[in-house]
C-alpha cells in the first residue's frame, strides 16, 4: 500500500457514497425475483449458495472498510466462520448454519447503513478511497458471478432496473467484422502505469515486452463461426485438441457449446430460461479455453497473448520509427471512460450483441469490441509481473491463483462499466465455461 500513500488518489466522499449504494442496489437486483426455492442451488463447483454470496459481499465491506479502518468489532458475531472464502471450503457453505434471506439481507443494510455513515462524517484519504473502490468493485465481480449463476442454473434474466433486453429493437445490429488488423514490431508496456486511476495487485506494474509484428482479427470469433467448426466434427477430432482439453472433452462428452442445442432449422442455444436461435453474428459465449484451443488448431490460427491483445487494444502506432508504441490509453477509444455507444456493458442489452456493433469504440489499430460484450480468452497463463510483491490489502486476490487460470481481457455485456479497461486481469481455470467468455484469434506465422 506504500504506493497509494505516496499518490494522489481522491474520490470525493459524496461520489463514493454514490458508487456503494449503486453496487448494493445491484446485488439485491441480483436475486429479488428469486423465491427462497431458487437460493437453494445444486452443489457444483462453478456456483456459491445465493444467500452465502449476498453475505459475503457485505463482509467483505465489513472486513475491509469498518474493521480495517475503524478498528470495529465484526457486524456480525461469528461473520467471519461462515463468509471468508480463504478458510471456508467451498463445498462447506452448503451446510453452514447460514442466516436466513431476511436476517442475511438485514447484515447488508446495516453494514451498507454504517460504511455510508462513515463517509459522510469524512473526507477518505488516498488509502481509504483506495479501499472503498475496491470493495465497490469486489461487488461488482459478484453481481456479474450472479448473473452467471443465473444463466448455469436456467433462471430468468435478472431484472435490471436500467437495463432493456436483447431481443428488443434498440438492440444495435453492426453484423460480422471479418478480417485482421496488423500491428507492427514494437516495444510495448505491459501493464498499468502507477499513475492509474485504478489498478489490482496482478496489473503491477508496467513493464516493457518486446512484441513481433502480428495480425489480430478484427472481433471476437462469431457463432455462426464457431457453429462450422462443431458441424465439421470439431468437437469428435482428436487431433485438434490439446491432451488436457480432450480429457476434458471425453469426460464432460461435450460436442457443442454448453448451452446449444440442434433445433429443426438450426442451432438452438439458452439464453437463462428461455430457448432462441443462436445469433449468427454476436460472439460466440459461454466456451471455455480448451475449446477456443481447438477452434484456433482447426483454423490454423492462435489465440493472442496477453501482451498482443492489450497492445491492439491500448496502444496507438508507433511514432517516429522508434520501435516503441505510442501513447497507450486506458480504453481502447482513448482515456475517456466508457459510454453507452462504445461498448456493450452494465448489462443495458441483456446479452451479447453482434460483433460489427459499437464502431465508436473501436482501437486505434481497428479492433472492435475489446472492451464489453464478450470476456476474451488469451494464451496466456496467469502469472505475476516482474517485481510483484504481495502489498494488496486483499492478500488472496490474485496470489493463490498464479501459474493455475488463464488471463482473460476485455469486460463481458455483464460487466459494470467501472471494472472494464485495458489492463484489467480477469483469470479462471481452463476448463471454465459458465462465464460470458469467448475469444478472437491471431494469425500464425
Amino acid at each position: 500500500m506504500q504506493d497509494l500513500k505516496d499518490k494522489h488518489f481522491e474520490l470525493p466522499a459524496a461520489e463514493l457514497v454514490e458508487l456503494v449504494a449503486d453496487a448494493h442496489e445491484r446485488t439485491l437486483q441480483c436475486v429479488a425475483d428469486l423465491d427462497d426455492a431458487q437460493l437453494t442451488v445444486p452443489l457444483l463447483d462453478i456456483v456459491n449458495p445465493f444467500v452465502w454470496e449476498l453475505g459475503h459481499v457485505a463482509f467483505f465491506y465489513d472486513v475491509f472498510l469498518l474493521r480495517l479502518l475503524e478498528g470495529s468489532d465484526p457486524v456480525m458475531a461469528g461473520g467471519d466462520d461462515l463468509y471468508n472464502s480463504f478458510k471456508v471450503d467451498h463445498d462447506d457453505r452448503w451446510s453452514l448454519p447460514l442466516p436466513s434471506r431476511a436476517e442475511t439481507l438485514g447484515y447488508m443494510r446495516r453494514v451498507m447503513e454504517l460504511v455510508v455513515e462513515r463517509l459522510n462524517s469524512r473526507q477518505p484519504s488516498a488509502v481509504e478511497a483506495y479501499l472503498y473502490l475496491l470493495a465497490v468493485l469486489h461487488e461488482d465481480m459478484h453481481d456479474e458471478a450472479f448473473t452467471y449463476m443465473r444463466q448455469t442454473l436456467g433462471y430468468p434474466e435478472p431484472a435490471f432496473a436500467d437495463a432493456g433486453t436483447g431481443a428488443t429493437p434498440d438492440a444495435p445490429g453492426g453484423g460480422s467484422l471479418p478480417g485482421d488488423v496488423d500491428v507492427p514490431a514494437a516495444e510495448f508496456q505491459l501493464g498499468a502505469a502507477p499513475d492509474a486511476p485504478f489498478v489490482f495487485d496482478n496489473e503491477k506494474w508496467a513493464h516493457p515486452v518486446e512484441l513481433p509484428a502480428f495480425q489480430i482479427a478484427r472481433a471476437p470469433v462469431t457463432n455462426a463461426e464457431f457453429a462450422t467448426f462443431v458441424d465439421n466434427d470439431g468437437y469428435l477430432r482428436r487431433e485438434l485438441w490439446s491432451t488436457q482439453g480432450w480429457i476434458w472433452r471425453t469426460k464432460t462428452g461435450a460436442q457443442s457449446p454448453i448451452h446449444w442445442r440442434r433445433g429443426e432449422q438450426g442451432w438452438l442455444r439458452r439464453h437463462f430460461d428461455k430457448v432462441v436461435p443462436i445469433e449468427e453474428h454476436a460472439p460466440v459465449v459461454h466456451v471455455n479455453w480448451y475449446e477456443a484451443e481447438a477452434y484456433c488448431v482447426w483454423t490454423g490460427r492462435r489465440l493472442p497473448t496477453e501482451a498482443e491483445w492489450e497492445m491492439a487494444a491500448s496502444a496507438s502506432p508507433a511514432d517516429g520509427g522508434t520501435g516503441t508504441t505510442g501513447h497507450k490509453s486506458r480504453y481502447p477509444w482513448g482515456d475517456d471512460p466508457p459510454t453507452p455507444d462504445r461498448a456493450n456493458l452494465d448489462s443495458h442489452f441483456m446479452g451479447c450483441v453482434d460483433v460489427g456493433a459499437f464502431a465508436a469504440g473501436d482501437s486505434a489499430f481497428g479492433c472492435r469490441q475489446m472492451i464489453g460484450n464478450v470476456w476474451e480468452w488469451t494464451a496466456s497463463p496467469f502469472y505475476p509481473f516482474p517485481g510483484y510483491v504481495v502489498d494488496f490489502p486483499y492478500r488472496e486476490y490474485s496470489a493463490p491463483w498464479f501459474g493455475y487460470r488463464q488471463v482473460l481481457k476485455g469486460g463481458a455485456w455483464a460487466t459494470r462499466s467501472r471494472l472494464a479497461y485495458s489492463t484489467h486481469r480477469n483469470f479462471f481455470q481452463p476448463y471454465r465455461n459458465d462465464m460470458f467468455a469467448g475469444f478472437r484469434t491471431c494469425a500464425t506465422g
